[in-house]
């Protein structure tokens, strides 16, 4: 997570003195990838345990979300497929009884996107954009084992789903020169409900990235 973060700011940095310089970009294809953190929202869950129905309230941790995209620049609308990857771990559980910490957890999700984003050009190098996009996740629930103080265990089974995906944001595109630039982006990204072996829930993160495109 540290180094991550690290990498983001170093990345920038580097980058900055070369603002001044750039040329104004051109219309075409690119593509493009990125690298960043990924901070999920608790989320309510249902599970299923010794024919009981529960109703559990989960904590994650922060992760990584790296991804690729390859799209088409008109000039102030640019349509894109993306894939991403993030890795989303448990932190805690808590049942109507108990809270428990977590020894082993995580939901690997890959998510397949076509985006549309909007750029607002104006009369600096940097060009603001916001837009969204809309697809699917495919979720991968690992088996999940948690302990509360009195060593009992809460579990989930391993499993996996498909379901629709949504994403909101919007960034910074900042020039290196007529065909590389730097993005630094923010999507707020979610999944409706999964449905698990035993456990159903959906899936919202916060996800702040930088990346590199290159135009054709």
């Amino acid at each position: 997570m540290k180094k991550t973060t690290l990498a983001i700011l170093v990345a920038a940095s580097l980058a900055l003195p070369a603002v001044a310089s750039a040329a104004p970009f051109r219309q075409g294809p690119y593509i493009g990838g990125f690298v960043g953190v990924t901070v999920p929202e608790k989320t309510d869950a249902t599970s299923f345990g010794s024919g009981t129905l529960f109703n559990d309230r989960i904590s994650f941790q922060p992760g990584v979300n790296v991804g690729g995209v390859m799209g088409y620049d008109f000039g102030g609308v640019r349509f894109e497929g993306e894939v991403s990857y993030k890795d989303i771990k448990f932190d805690t559980i808590t049942d109507q009884t108990s809270r428990y910490n977590v020894a082993n957890g995580s939901i690997d999700t890959t998510a397949f996107m076509a985006n549309v984003f909007f750029d607002l050009h104006n009369q600096t190098p940097i060009t603001p954009y916001i837009g969204g996009g809309v697809g699917f996740a495919a979720l991968h629930l690992n088996d999940t084992y948690a302990y509360d103080n009195a060593g009992y265990e809460l579990s989930y089974l391993s499993d996996d789903d498909v379901v629709f995906a949504y994403q909101v944001g919007g960034g910074l595109e900042i020039p290196l020169n007529r065909q590389l630039s730097l993005d630094l982006a923010y999507r707020y990204f979610g999944t409706t409900e999964a449905n698990f072996f035993d456990t159903k829930m959906e899936l919202t993160t916060h996800n702040a990235t930088v990346g590199l495109r290159l135009k054709f």
